[in-house]
């Protein structure tokens, strides 16, 4: 045990670990295991069941179940005595929370953290639940037993009907091993040959039907982003401006992404002082977060605004964009270059204590002229919205807001830039909310790829330097002896990686090198890839698996296709396979994407909110993709003319190389480069499909012209 146990009453396993959420634990009264050997072990030698509790660092009922029942001496001596438990950070081991998170939905009905779930000793699950309270509670007509009885039962269960314990974790088991072996190929009724892209318009009428026209987002609350079905409006809305997708739309699609990241931004869920979006909203309105801060959150919705900036041109998601990137830059990146995973909701011991503002603090903090502006723009008041306090949030356009005050917009927007300055300032000097600073080789790969696409779209050498920072770190410290690794923590690298970890950072890297032309990251995300091939695919049932053929044996290996806070590692797949097959041409790996998405097509479409990425992959194998390769030296102004003719657009099914024709390593390395001579000797666009290019042209004009030309419409080369 480690020498920092003297100071503290007790002290478990945990205390070895390397995640902050195991290490929050380990000075609990609970004999504490982590996942592993010695555990499962224990529980068979003593025939005791295994007690398994999945959470995270920033989760508020996580650590509201810590205080009342896993600090507890009593319920801790019922668990040590009756149970081997264990503890899993469920963002170290998405392996062991995907299997027993679907056990608990099928036991219960819902799932979620911090989740607990009672198993035999070789890790069949029998029973689990969510939070339990330390003591018996009636919510109205509803009585929720307390964690101590649910305890007692359990191991009553165990020991005393035996047979009944044993026959609900066989079917349970069983349960699981059928999901994960489903097979995706040939199913009755997929479609065996071509898949019109008018599919996607079903799609958008299923996400029209949840729609919120008074907030925008879908359903009522609790209401979550939806990064991925917002993208997906996007690249539906693209198709019908050229025309690719003739049916009538049951509500525009823009209209639907720009109602939502515009109430997104001004609402409470976004963070109006210092950038970066909370995790999710409580109510419809998007106006009381759950202030945790998930790094993933904040780089799937960086992306969607920058996308939606590109189709509109309108400065107020450029703003979003940066002010998102520069929260992470400032707050959730490590010196070293990676990025830290989450900020707590709580601080102080008060869930939003840090957010939360009252007029007296903002009085005394601004200009007499700027406090009643800022409190009338940022809807501040004596009762508060949040337990007395108020939350910042916009109600009300500005120009409304300057009438209202009798002061131009000028004036109101300086003020109000001054006062955010002046109170950003003042909040920092508060107590910040903990961070988990575990840096996860997948959450990485998602925001390297909205660090590279901000840096290429906006042209932002920053925001590239930071991608490029993040890719070194990730690639000489997450991978050993050629294998990803999933976690690092205070110099620890640790965890075979699973199918997210290659896959993420594999799309990361591909946007990495769209925004840098460095062939050697084009290089590592092939590999990646080729690599994720060997060690993750299912070739009986298609698609992967979600750990490697080399990972432990668990009760399923698991194989998770559908979207959810983040992609699915098999989303992620099947559009890196993609793009990869237009940059290089390999048959395998569109086969491998196809085989994957056409099965499920009918499916997706008509369920667009648990497949909105998966749908984005399907939409590349529907669309004709376009492939730019740009033969120039990539920092001379001719060859930057060119670049910016396709940066300054949203063209999702597009892949873009450049290189000079004298860096034949580059040219080796992409073989969408090759055979590319220049015209004139000058900088030189070729536009191609399937490896059909057109004529080469020169000038941003004529490469303007063949951006939207369909290679039926012109002659080809």
């Amino acid at each position: 045990m480690s020498n920092t146990t003297q100071h503290h009453k007790h002290t478990n396993r945990l205390i070895n670990e390397t995640s902050p959420y195991l290490l929050q634990h380990a000075h609990n009264p609970v004999d504490w295991y982590p996942w592993g050997e010695e555990a499962l072990e224990k529980a068979k030698r003593e025939d005791k069941p295994v007690l398994l509790s999945v959470g995270y660092s920033a989760c508020h009922w996580c650590h509201v179940m810590e205080r009342e029942s896993f600090e507890n001496e009593d319920i801790a001596a019922i668990m040590n005595q009756h149970f081997v438990s264990i503890k899993v950070d469920r963002e170290e081991r998405p392996d062991i929370d995907n299997i027993y998170m679907q056990a608990v939905q099928a036991l219960t009905g819902q799932a979620r953290w911090p989740m607990t779930v009672f198993l035999t000793p070789d890790g069949r699950p029998f029973y689990g639940g969510t939070y339990f309270p330390p003591g018996d509670r009636r919510y109205g007509q509803q009585l929720m037993p307390g964690f101590p009885r649910i305890l007692l039962s359990m191991a009553d269960a165990y020991q005393n009907r035996r047979h009944d314990v044993e026959e609900q974790a066989t079917q349970v088991a069983d349960y699981l091993k059928q999901r994960s072996g489903s097979p995706l190929r040939g199913r009755p009724g997929s479609p065996s040959g071509g898949i019109p892209l008018e599919l996607l318009n079903t799609a958008s009428r299923a996400l029209a039907a949840e729609f919120d026209p008074v907030h925008g987002g879908f359903g009522g609350a609790p209401k979550f982003p939806n990064t991925m079905s917002l993208e997906l409006l996007l690249r539906i809305h693209q198709h019908r401006q050229v025309g690719e997708i003739d049916a009538r739309a049951t509500r525009a699609e823009l209209e639907m992404v720009e109602a939502s990241l515009q109430h997104m931004a001004n609402g409470g869920i976004y963070d109006q002082l210092g950038g970066g979006f909370h995790r999710y909203s409580v109510d419809a309105a998007w106006l009381v977060p759950h202030f945790e801060k998930m790094l993933y959150d904040n780089a799937l919705l960086s992306r969607v605004y920058l996308h939606t900036y590109l189709v509109t041109d309108n400065p107020f998601y450029r703003r979003i964009v940066e002010e998102t990137l520069d929260y992470v830059v400032r707050e959730m990146t490590s010196p070293q270059g990676g990025f830290y995973s989450t900020q707590d909701a709580d601080s102080e011991g008060e869930e939003g204590k840090f957010f939360l503002w009252t007029p007296t603090e903002i009085e005394a903090a601004l200009l007499p002229e700027d406090a009643p502006l800022f409190m009338l723009y940022y809807d501040v008041t004596p009762e508060g919205n949040f337990e007395g306090k108020n939350i910042l949030h916009v109600e009300q356009d500005a120009e409304k807001v300057a009438d209202d005050a009798h002061v131009s917009l000028e004036v109101l927007q300086d003020s109000l830039k001054r006062s955010r300055e002046i109170l950003f300032k003042v909040r920092e000097q508060r107590v910040k909310p903990g961070r988990d600073e575990k840096i996860l080789t997948s959450w990485n790969g998602l925001m390297l790829r909205s660090f590279a696409e901000a840096a290429r779209y906006l042209s932002r050498p920053d925001y590239l330097q930071i991608a490029i920072n993040s890719a070194e770190f990730l690639l000489s410290e997450l991978r050993s002896g050629g294998r990803m690794l999933r976690t690092y923590k205070d110099g620890r690298a640790r965890l075979n990686g699973y199918l997210e970890d290659y896959t993420f950072l594999a799309d990361g890297l591909l946007a990495l090198y769209e925004a840098s032309f460095n062939s050697g990251w084009f290089s590592e995300a092939r590999g990646l890839m080729d690599e994720a091939i060997k060690l993750f695919t299912d070739e009986q049932n298609g698609g992967f698996f979600d750990t490697g053929s080399d990972s432990e044996a668990l009760v399923s290996r698991p194989k998770d296709i559908m979207d959810n806070a983040i992609p699915a590692g098999n989303s992620v797949a099947a559009d890196v396979l993609l793009r990869l097959a237009a940059f290089t041409g390999e048959e395998d790996y569109r086969r491998r994407a196809d085989d994957y998405l056409r099965p499920l097509a009918d499916v997706m479409v008509q369920h667009p909110q648990a497949f909105g990425h998966a749908l984005g992959a399907l939409d590349f194998a529907l669309s004709p993709v376009k492939e730019f390769a740009i033969m120039g030296d990539p920092r001379a102004a001719d060859t930057r003319s060119l670049l910016e003719e396709i940066n300054e657009r949203y063209l999702p099914n597009s892949v873009l190389a450049c290189a000079s024709p004298d860096n034949t390593e580059a040219i080796q390395a992409v073989p969408l480069l090759a055979d590319r001579p220049l015209k004139d000797g000058k900088a030189t666009a070729y536009v191609c499909e399937n490896f059909t290019c057109r004529a080469p042209v020169n000038t941003p004009e004529e490469l303007g012209r063949l951006i939207y030309i369909s290679a039926e419409e012109e002659n080809v080369t």
